[in-house]
């Protein structure tokens, strides 16, 4: 499962997208302006991009062309946009973006679309530029200090059993989506629990939209309401 990272001005485009994304697994942050995408693109680290165009301080076109300039566009970008003509389509695939989506976006498009994205290797401009600069002379008359990989520390991965921590009893011979609703509903619970049922907190803490939060509770079967719980 991948990082998406939506951004987009439309709070319902936001939430309509989460939902379908969460439910094929994969780990989302929403933005709703540029400013908001640049902290999550450096926080977010996204495997994945959906970007749309027309947003109010600065347009998608021109955040894409940003990253690029920066080498900042090391993940795939999909466009998105209901309003957009062929030349902005072709201008953004020219500056970086792997595909364009026209608004509204069916299902099916959407999925192929990201799939195809997931699987693509994205070369920024920048690693392009660099790639055709003269190659660089190493000065041999300096001594090479070099460290085999065998001796460098690697973390250790942790082991999964029944002590382990990570997993928090959640049993590992089960489908995928049983599994993943286990660890959100002990996630959601914990958070509850330490906020207080305090929704405000709770969706600060874990960077959803109230709106989103709510419907996510009640798809697990949680109970929000702080009076049960005080």
């Amino acid at each position: 499962m991948a990082r998406i990272l939506v951004v987009d001005d439309e709070i319902g485009i936001r939430e309509l997208l989460s939902e379908i994304l969460y439910d094929e697994g994969h780990t989302v942050e929403l933005a709703e302006n540029a400013a908001q995408a640049r902290a999550a693109r450096l926080r977010f680290r996204p495997d994945l991009v959906l970007l749309d165009i027309w947003m109010p301080d600065t347009d998608g076109v021109s955040l894409l062309k940003e990253w690029g300039s920066q080498g900042l566009l090391d993940m795939p970008v999909i466009m998105m946009s209901g309003h957009a003509t062929v030349d902005t389509a072709v201008e953004a695939t020219r500056i970086g973006a792997i595909d364009f989506l026209e608004k509204p976006i069916t299902l099916q498009k959407l999925l192929k679309a990201i799939s195809a994205g997931l699987t693509r290797t994205v070369v920024s401009p920048v690693a392009v530029a660099a790639a055709r600069a003269p190659e660089h002379v190493p000065d041999h008359s300096q001594p090479l200090t070099t460290v085999p990989i065998s001796t460098v520390a690697q973390p250790a991965a942790p082991v999964p059993g029944p002590g382990n921590s990570l997993l928090g009893g959640i049993a590992l011979d089960q489908p995928l989506r049983n599994a993943r609703d286990e660890f959100e509903r002990i996630y959601f619970e914990y958070h509850l629990g330490r906020e207080n049922h305090s929704m405000t907190r709770v969706s600060e803490k874990t960077g959803l939209e109230r709106t989103h939060l709510y419907r996510k509770l009640k798809q697990l079967g949680i109970d929000a309401s702080r009076k049960k719980h005080s």
